[in-house]
Formats: C-alpha cells, sequence, structure tokens
C-alpha cells in the first residue's frame, strides 16, 4: 500500500491507499475487475466525481434543504430498522448436537444420485453416426473421433463431459448414458441436437452426503428460520405493544 497522490481536488488528495480502500469494500467478483489498470483508473474517476460534488454540495449549504433533510432523516430511519432486524437475528443460534439430529433425521435429503462420466460425438445424421461408430469399432479412437467429427465443443477434450446426474442432460441422451455399459460405445442416440455416440467411462453409484459435508448447509437452513422467527415475534409483540390497527 503506497501514499501516492493520484489526484487533487483543492486541498483535498486522493491516494493510491485510498483506491486499495475502495477495492476492500467490493464483492470479491467486481474487485478483481476494478484491480487492473483500467479498473483501477475507473475507481479513481469515481472518488474524483464524488469528491466533487461533494464539495459542491457544501458550499452551497445542500444540506439546509428541506428535501435534502427529509432523505436524510428517511435514510437514518432505514438503517435504525436494518440495525435491530441485525441486532435480533444475532440472537439466534444453532448447537451443534441440533445439526447432528436434524442430519440423522434427514439423511435421505442429502443422498446424491446416481453419477455417470461420458465422453460424446455429436453429428448432424444417423448415417454420419454409424460410419464414425464403425471408424471407431475399427481402430480409430473415441478421443480421436470426437476431435475429428463432433460438432460439440467439447471436442477439443475427447467428447469428455465430466460427471452428471439425472436431470442434468435431455432425457434420450441420458437414458442411453446410465443404461450403457463401462467402455461400450451406443447406437446413435437422436435428441434435439443431432445424433451422439456415448462412451461411458465411470459409473458412482448413489450416496448419502456424510455429516461433515453438509453441516454448514444444515447449520445455515435452521439459523435462517429461527432468524424468520425471531424477527417475526418481535414483530407481532411490538404491534401489540404500540396496539397496531390496519384498516382493510
Amino acid at each position: 500500500m503506497t501514499n501516492k497522490i493520484l489526484a487533487q481536488i483543492d486541498d483535498k488528495v486522493i491516494t493510491e491507499s485510498e483506491i486499495d480502500s475502495a477495492l476492500k469494500q467490493l464483492p470479491q467478483e467486481q474487485a478483481m475487475y476494478f484491480n487492473t489498470p483500467d479498473g483501477r483508473a475507473q475507481l479513481l474517476e469515481q472518488l474524483v466525481n464524488f469528491e466533487v460534488f461533494l464539495k459542491y454540495a457544501k458550499e452551497n449549504n445542500i444540506e439546509e434543504e428541506e428535501e435534502f433533510k427529509t432523505q436524510l432523516k428517511r435514510v437514518k430511519e432505514e438503517i435504525l430498522v436494518q440495525y435491530m432486524y441485525s441486532k435480533i437475528m444475532r440472537e439466534a443460534t444453532v448447537e451443534e448436537k441440533e445439526l447432528e439430529d436434524y442430519y440423522n433425521v434427514n439423511k435421505d435429503t442429502f443422498t446424491e444420485g446416481e453419477s455417470v462420466r461420458a465422453k460424446h460425438i455429436l453429428v448432424a445424421t444417423e448415417d454420419e453416426a454409424l460410419k464414425v461408430k464403425k471408424e471407431i469399432e475399427e481402430g480409430l479412437s473415441f478421443e480421436e473421433a470426437a476431435q475429428k467429427y463432433s460438432t460439440c465443443p467439447s471436442n477439443v477434450s475427447g467428447g469428455d463431459l465430466g460427471f452428471f446426474h439425472a436431470g442434468q442432460m435431455v432425457p434420450e441422451f441420458e437414458k442411453a448414458a446410465f443404461e450403457a455399459e463401462i467402455g461400450d460405445v451406443t447406437e446413435p442416440v437422436q435428441t434435439q441436437f443431432g445424433f451422439h455416440l456415448v462412451k461411458v467411462e465411470e459409473k458412482k453409484p448413489a450416496v448419502v452426503k456424510s455429516f461433515e459435508e453438509v453441516k454448514d448447509v444444515i447449520r445455515k437452513n435452521i439459523l435462517t428460520d429461527r432468524q424468520r422467527y425471531k424477527v417475526a415475534s418481535k414483530a407481532d409483540e411490538l404491534r401489540k405493544a404500540y396496539n397496531v390497527t390496519i384498516n382493510q
């Protein structure tokens, strides 16, 4: 971090360290974009604009305008309410044993279905698919055939689609992949994209995820439910305390 001066507005200076601080306030994805020469230049422009508008507003007593005071009051109220929400939600907690109990009762919901790793070759017609299959049977490797003939972008990796579960592919393709034996090349499979030759490389049976794999998800779900309940309960309590009446 450096204090190199990047811009000056009268007696106000903007330094390199202020750009670094601004980057830290951004979500990771945005920070990656702005942490480039062009991105940092954009951030500097934004900081300069902020300072000149702030200076102008103060010099022209914008803070004394009634409309500004009204908006400021509203913003302060919104921040106050959001702070109250956060304070109430922080009261919600989850014990480790509760996570384990939830996992044991709901194990079925943490089952990861059977998956297959398959390669495919996509061509326009059934005749093309049959010709390619014949070449494979005569000695051309499936991967070479995919690179040579397949119109799918996966051709660069020999047609490899990686692992997928039921529901991730179109039905016709999925059925052929899950029914095929490992290492076999299927007959041409027609889908909306054309005709596929499918070769299954690996199969993984359905498994129940371990407690360690899912406990953070369980914690988040339980905590979210409890936070909602606490906010709703507090809202009911306050409505009664402040004699709320809703006319419909």
